[in-house]
């Protein structure tokens, strides 16, 4: 696959900052703190190959953390971005410390990152999202109806987010859809949950380890071993938060990924 094919956008002007998400999610998650984070930064969300609109990679590929790595290693070269600030949510968080620990990032910031669990939560997460993205699925033709209220978004998406109801409808529909249409899902799913974050003692780089205090895919209890996992982190809580944190409160999330990727201006 051409590493420029991936999909991504880019906004605002100041050291890069690349955003990458969760697993069936695409770029259009960061959309709540975009604004904010432009101010001060160069964003630049990318689509993980084979979600939201980035292609699949060639046929035999295997899916997993080291492809994912390398791809946007690959990706990273072709677009002019040598040793970016990164962050990421879920999945992305990991990536984002994987590409941290490769020396392919100025900083690491990890929102509920996934690769903490224990064999039993990797099992739970596994079942968990086999089951929703089969849900959505089936219920993707009748997105749009089935996301037109507030208590329709919590019902739908109570396991991701503290507010669901906060998303606005088209957002929650175009994600569900998003989701539902991932071809690289299963084989993603499946490879992760089999895999476990490797320790490496300190990064080389300031990392910032943020959980979502009401996460109800990835239990906080597993922030306890990404701290020891990697000695020096920051670590925080999301106050109020899910596990996709980006509309139950935009101006915390914001604040936390412009700290762990340099600081605020004026300090």
């Amino acid at each position: 696959m051409n590493p420029q094919a991936l999909n991504h956008h880019r906004v605002g002007s100041g050291p890069p900052l690349v955003l990458l998400h969760g697993i069936g999610s695409r770029w259009q998650v960061w959309d709540p703190v975009l604004e904010r984070l432009a101010r001060e930064r160069e964003v630049v969300a990318v689509d993980l190959p084979g979600f939201g609109a980035s292609p699949m990679p060639s046929a035999g590929t295997p899916a997993g953390i080291g492809t994912l790595v390398g791809m946007l290693s690959e990706w990273l070269d072709a677009v002019g971005l040598q040793r970016p600030h990164v962050a990421g949510n879920s999945l992305g968080g990991w990536l984002a410390l994987e590409l941290a620990a490769g020396g392919r990032a100025a900083s690491a910031t990890a929102l509920s990152p996934a690769g903490f669990w224990s064999d039993l939560e990797a099992r739970f997460a596994l079942a968990s999202l086999w089951i929703s993205v089969r849900i959505a699925r089936a219920l993707a033709p009748a997105a749009e109806t089935l996301t037109a209220t507030p208590a329709r978004r919590r019902l739908l998406l109570g396991q991701l987010a503290a507010r669901p109801q906060q998303i606005p409808a088209a957002d929650a529909a175009a994600s569900l859809r998003a989701l539902a249409e991932a071809p690289w899902f299963d084989a993603t799913l499946e490879a992760i949950t089999a895999e476990r974050y490797r320790p490496r003692g300190r990064l080389p780089v300031p990392v910032t380890i943020a959980w979502g205090q009401r996460d109800r895919l990835l239990l906080p209890r597993q922030a306890a071993r990404a701290g020891a996992a990697i000695p020096g982190a920051r670590m925080l809580t999301l106050r109020g938060c899910g596990h996709v944190p980006t509309y139950d409160d935009p101006a915390q999330v914001a604040r936390v990924l412009l700290e762990g990727s340099g600081g605020l201006s004026g300090g």
